[in-house]
């Protein structure tokens, strides 16, 4: 520790600090206030693939980091079990796979918006009912809106748990990408929070 707080003094202390505050566009509400949205596009892949996203642009989430509203919803339209969209789907011989969430990356999350994606992997005849689909997911999501999240703490603890153990088990990583990783929560979380931001949920919060 010694030696690497000799090289970073060395490295680093030239570097001015011109005291300036870090720059938010939360200002900036509606940057997709578009005619080119709520449009269906039809794009032909490389591969032979079927896939249908959808992709809904809120308003910025990274304040929550620690309650992680979109991970909860992720959780639910991707679960795979009894009731889940992805069964019924499977059961029409619709769809093999469905993913949904945000990578809170700087594109997909930021202080202007964040964006939640949902794809579905269909199958030849999924193509042909891709509208149905498409319908099936907004009946979903339709549901969870209206029951609201009230009840469901039991699904919020669940979450919790997981994510805690896979923090607290994870594999070691190459230290330069560990010490990227931290820069990049020194940004977005407070203090406290620089190692587990990124991972572990800490508040239910219902409302949010």
């Amino acid at each position: 520790l010694d030696t690497l707080e000799k090289w970073v003094t060395e490295i680093f202390s030239e570097i001015p600090n011109n005291g300036l505050p870090r720059p938010s566009f939360g200002h900036l509400t509606q940057p997709f206030d578009t005619p080119e949205f709520h449009k269906l596009y039809r794009v032909v892949p490389i591969k032979k693939v079927h896939s249908l996203s959808i992709t809904w642009a809120l308003p910025p989430q990274e304040q929550y980091y620690r309650v992680k509203p979109l991970h909860y919803i992720s959780w639910l339209v991707g679960h795979e079990g009894k009731g889940s969209v992805l069964s019924f789907l499977r059961k029409k011989f619709w769809a093999l796979a469905l993913y949904g969430g945000n990578g809170e990356t700087g594109f997909e999350q930021n202080s202007t918006y964040s964006i939640f994606n949902i794809s579905v992997t269909l199958t030849d005849e999924g193509y042909k009912h891709f509208y149905e689909v498409a319908h099936v997911v907004f009946q979903y999501v339709k549901m969870l809106q209206k029951r609201g999240p009230d009840k469901r703490q039991v699904i919020w603890e669940e979450i919790q748990k997981i994510e805690a153990n896979e923090f607290h088990y994870q594999e070691q990583t190459d230290p330069v990408d560990y010490v990227e990783s931290l820069c990049e929560n020194m940004q977005l979380f407070q203090k406290e929070d620089f190692l587990t931001g990124d991972q572990l949920l800490f508040e239910y919060k219902p409302e949010v």
